[in-house]
């Protein structure tokens, strides 16, 4: 039998007081956590499925000692680690380069010490970069960026978070690159190269949303779709893999916390889109989605698809 092509898994790792910053409330500044609850679940979910997958850990999190034990869960497990930037902030692409280095070296401290693994690759909080971010990674011998998702739809997406959320003016201002613009509709959807001079590239590796069309078919997608009909996902998800395997589009599929978990077991977030649905419900879709990939591909973290890959002559050099 023909091996199966690779596909890429990540779960952006924001914790609950990064939820609470983002919809502009109180508290947040005090790092509340629910690592305790979701850790352990989500390991078990992906040991059930017998699955391997890269986390990317927010550096904040990871300097704090009373989250050092649930972090250090996943690579017990056998997942790998990425960076998300130390502050979570989504206007990373506005920082100095000094700050940026500052932003990405403390995050990477932090998390190697937590994890005991040093991250190979990054994704930017709201899927932010810019060029000086991607030379610094470069100079900090990262692997690969995973900051971009090729989609025409952020500007409705940021629209809504705006009108469900309690930010101010100012820091609606702050986040006004949220997702992206339409323009990221005409980026590339495959693995490319950034060139950034002098002989040097970084690869990216961007979210997957469906070849052509660019629209997302991430989990938060799907289950969006699963609380209209079960059959409505399947077929959606259907013509995206359909669609990811005509243009030889290797998926690189993203998955968040709440995405796993409801406001069943996490109170504090009852309000967020999605929470009302039960965790057993969410860990349902999630194992239909998973098992309907893996009749398609091997499933394996973002590192462990670029050590694969990165050599391919597939992939080009491209100023993105």
């Amino acid at each position: 039998m023909k091996d199966k092509p690779l596909a890429s898994i990540s779960l952006d790792l924001d914790n609950l007081w990064s939820y609470l910053k983002i919809h502009g409330d109180q508290g947040w500044e005090d790092y509340p956590s629910y690592f305790q609850i979701f850790i352990p679940h989500v390991l078990d979910v992906l040991d059930e499925l017998d699955l391997k997958i890269t986390f990317f850990i927010v550096g904040q999190d990871a300097a704090l000692t009373n989250n050092r034990p649930y972090l250090q869960m996943i690579t017990q497990r056998g997942h790998e680690v990425g960076n998300h930037s130390f502050h979570h902030e989504s206007w990373l692409h506005l920082y100095s380069r000094e700050k940026l280095s500052e932003e990405l070296e403390k995050a990477e401290a932090a998390i190697q010490q937590a994890t005991g693994q040093k991250p190979q690759g990054f994704r930017g909080p709201g899927f932010s970069w810019n060029q000086e971010l991607l030379e610094i990674l470069y100079d900090m011998g990262y692997h690969y960026d995973a900051s971009t998702l090729p989609s025409y739809i952020g500007p409705i997406a940021r629209k809504y978070y705006f009108w469900t959320s309690n930010l101010s003016k100012e820091e609606k201002k702050e986040r006004g690159n949220l997702f992206g613009s339409f323009s990221d509709g005409f980026r590339r959807l495959k693995p490319y190269y950034h060139s950034l001079g002098k002989g040097k590239k970084l690869l990216e590796i961007p979210v997957t949303t469906i070849p052509v069309v660019k629209i997302p078919f991430h989990l938060s997608y799907l289950l969006y779709l699963a609380g209209i009909s079960m059959p409505l996902m399947r077929a959606y998800l259907w013509f995206a893999i359909s669609m990811c395997k005509i243009t030889m589009t290797p998926p690189s599929f993203l998955l968040h916390p709440l995405d796993l978990i409801g406001g069943d077991k996490i109170s504090q977030l009852k309000f967020f889109p999605g929470m009302n649905i039960h965790s057993d419900k969410k860990n349902r879709v999630f194992k239909t989605v998973i098992r309907y990939l893996k009749k398609n591909y091997t499933l394996v973290p973002m590192n462990t698809w670029y050590q694969h890959h990165h050599q391919s002559a597939k992939i080009t050099v491209s100023t993105g």
